[in-house]
């Protein structure tokens, strides 16, 4: 039902495999070596291939010598260290557990490290790097567990990826508050979560080395076991094989792996997803590979290649004082999302597009309760919003205000909460509708325009001008936030569209698509002054912070637009929700519905972003609970999600606000700490069904 997931032990050779794989190696080996050459002789002094050469043979400039001994070799060896352990710990994860896109990155081994050693950065531990080590060690090994669970093994690509951005989502949110709160605490730790591979000596990757040969060894002697693995699991315990001992044993010596290699250089991106993909093609054509033995160390060779060429590349390209500050993980995750979106458009997609959910009938009575409930919340939490905050207010202050009868000092506190107020709750109401209209569409019930990319291509836009024009003003952020919210979503949905937007190249794609919106907007953040840097950050965590009403005209005008549209094409909604052949056979153009409903949502989505920030989850969220609420018929799935839309992101403001006053906190971390555990809760509901 689901992509394909075969590692290469299950397949048996082909008619032109050949049994000797030691000349591919030893090609690998002297691209390596090539690469390892050329990056040796690159960086930001004149020290080129002649200086180098001299200071091997001690003739070189003292000067020289010590940029050479100092700074380039030691970065090209820990190029050499992260890629070869990635390229290991994909390779051993897409094993055990069945699945091509397996990686320390889509199991959020580097998001439960990145969150572990940013809990103790916060809590002022100051650790030497072994202890660094320990401590992302156990944060990447529980995320792995977690996400492992949740999606099993060999139950197809999805749900693994699915799982995998969901809690790395959540966890990169709840370090970036940290990040937040703990400024002088967690200095740095931005930059070092993008990877780079740049060292101050040999320190450091002396002190990882062991680790990473006890991986080796450790996965080499598992080898036979995992192989058997391959079999199927009755075939492997037929055999004698433990069955899960070796799975929990591969998983832990990958975390290990993966675990060194973060420490080291920080989370360089998708170098285990990609690796073990560029080495499966020649296990077809050679025996000798479809062995995990000559398998793993082919893996660390390619991804060891794949460092060291992405950080040629990047200072190939770009100018070397530029190149310096550029992580090589960004390169690295820009290349990881071009893979993920090429393998989406070839595998063969087996999983179609499934209605929301079964049919549910509600009684008006329970919709107009429903919808009078939810009113009275929203217009609570509203009024919560305005009176709360780090100085507490009282309705006679706002009524004053109101009528322009009120202090200065409360004057002041009005004047910036109530437009923040506004921003929260009509850009939860946005990202609701639009939700609800991705899923009406794609009929898949785990869309949301964060996790399609279309909020990363918001973001970009949005990101983008605040860096090079930080004194646009909100017509501009709109424009800007479109922009890239609509090319995201021409790239996801029209590279989806093959096959009627089936689930699995959907998610993919879109997974790909917001890798590399992440990617860029690093990126961006990283090169530009930390003024806007700060500002960037801040915006990003989804804050309606320094919001003026301005600012929600465009998102207003847009909501009430859509939201009148999406009512008077209810009965459309409900048709292209059901399935692909009813909505034809009454004469309704599917195609131009589907581009309607997709063209409204990604517009709801880019003014939500460019009002208030890159906030998650919303879109899933409330059209579900919506859906369970009062039934599948969107006259009632609209009105329903808007309200919880609304009520979800003022309260995550509001408590984003008021818990650590004067200290904040974003409302898209808020929503992503909330919105995380439901959507987990949600896959595992869909697993047992």
């Amino acid at each position: 039902m689901a992509v394909t997931a075969t590692t290469p032990a299950t397949r048996p050779p082909t008619a032109t495999s050949r049994t000797g794989a030691a000349p591919v190696t030893a090609a690998l080996v002297l691209l390596v070596a090539a690469l390892a050459l050329v990056d040796i002789t690159q960086g930001t002094a004149a020290v080129g291939a002649a200086e180098v050469w001299k200071a091997f043979t001690g003739q070189a400039d003292p000067a020289d010598a010590s940029v050479v001994i100092a700074s380039r070799l030691p970065r090209m060896t820990a190029g050499l260290l992260v890629g070869a352990v990635l390229g290991l710990a994909g390779a051993a994860l897409q094993a055990v557990s069945r699945n091509v896109l397996a990686s320390p990155d889509t199991l959020a081994v580097n998001a439960g490290s990145y969150f572990a050693l940013g809990l103790g950065a916060a809590f002022g531990l100051s650790l030497p790097l072994l202890a660094s080590s320990a401590l992302a060690f156990v944060g990447g090994l529980a995320a792995a567990a977690v996400v492992l669970a949740l999606s099993g093994l060999g139950a197809g690509t999805v749900r693994l990826v699915l799982a995998g951005s969901a809690l790395t989502l959540g966890l990169t949110a709840v370090t970036e508050g940290l990040l937040l709160l703990f400024p002088a605490e967690t200095e740095g730790l931005f930059q070092w979560n993008q990877g780079s591979i740049s060292q101050n000596g040999f320190d450091g990757v002396l002190q990882m080395a062991p680790i990473a040969v006890t991986g080796l060894v450790g996965l080499l002697l598992l080898a036979r076991r995992v192989d058997a693995l391959a079999l199927g699991d009755d075939a492997a315990r037929g055999l004698g094989v433990p069955v899960r001992a070796t799975r929990v044993t591969a998983v832990v010596l990958a975390a290990l792996l993966s675990t060194a290699a973060v420490t080291l250089a920080g989370p360089v991106g998708y170098v285990g997803l990609c690796a073990p993909a560029i080495v499966r093609p020649l296990a077809r054509r050679f025996r000798g590979f479809t062995k995990q033995r000559g398998f793993l160390p082919a893996a660390g060779l390619t991804g060891a290649a794949l460092v060291l060429g992405s950080d040629v590349l990047l200072r190939a390209l770009v100018p070397a004082d530029v190149a310096v500050s550029v992580p090589t993980g960004v390169v690295t995750s820009l290349v990881g999302a071009v893979f993920l979106i090429v393998m989406a458009i070839r595998v063969r997609d087996t999983a179609g597009a499934t209605a929301t959910e079964r049919l549910r009938i509600r009684s008006r009575a329970r919709f107009l309760t429903v919808t009078a409930v939810l009113v009275v919340v929203v217009i609570a939490v509203a009024v919560a919003g305005v009176l709360l905050g780090d100085s507490k207010l009282l309705l006679g202050d706002v009524l004053n205000w109101a009528q322009g009868q009120a202090g200065r000092t409360v004057t002041f506190v009005l004047d910036t909460r109530v437009p923040r107020v506004v921003a929260a709750l009509f850009a939860g109401a946005a990202l609701a509708l639009a939700g609800t209209l991705v899923q009406a569409v794609t009929r898949n019930p785990l869309a949301e325009p964060g996790i399609l990319g279309v909020s990363g291509g918001a973001a970009l836009g949005a990101v983008l001008l605040v860096t090079t024009v930080p004194m646009a003003g909100s017509w501009g952020m709109a424009g800007a936030a479109f922009a890239g919210a609509a090319a995201s979503s021409v790239l996801v949905f029209g590279l989806a569209a093959r096959g009627g937007f089936q689930q699995n190249r959907l998610v993919l794609v879109g997974f790909g698509v917001a890798i590399a919106a992440s990617a860029l907007i690093s990126l961006l953040i990283i090169l530009t002054d930390p003024f806007n840097a700060t500002k960037a950050l801040t915006w990003l965590s989804g804050s309606t912070y320094g919001r003026s009403l301005p600012d929600s005209v465009p998102l207003v005008a847009v909501l009430a637009a859509g939201t009148a549209f999406a009512f008077a094409r209810r009965t459309e909604l409900d048709l292209v929700s059901l399935d692909e052949d009813t909505p034809r056979l009454l004469g309704l153009g599917l195609g131009r519905a589907r581009l309607g409903f997709l063209a409204l949502a990604v517009l709801l989505t880019a003014t939500a972003v460019a009002a208030a920030g890159t906030i998650g989850f919303v879109g899933l969220v409330a059209p579900h609970a919506a859906r369970a609420l009062v039934g599948r018929r969107h006259a009632r799935v609209v009105p329903v999600a808007i309200l919880l839309g609304a009520a979800l992101v003022c309260t995550a403001d509001l408590v984003g606000r008021t818990v650590i006053a004067p200290a904040q906190l974003g409302a898209g971390l808020m929503t992503a700490v909330i919105g995380t555990p439901y959507f987990l809760y949600l896959l595992v509901r869909s697993r047992r069904g």
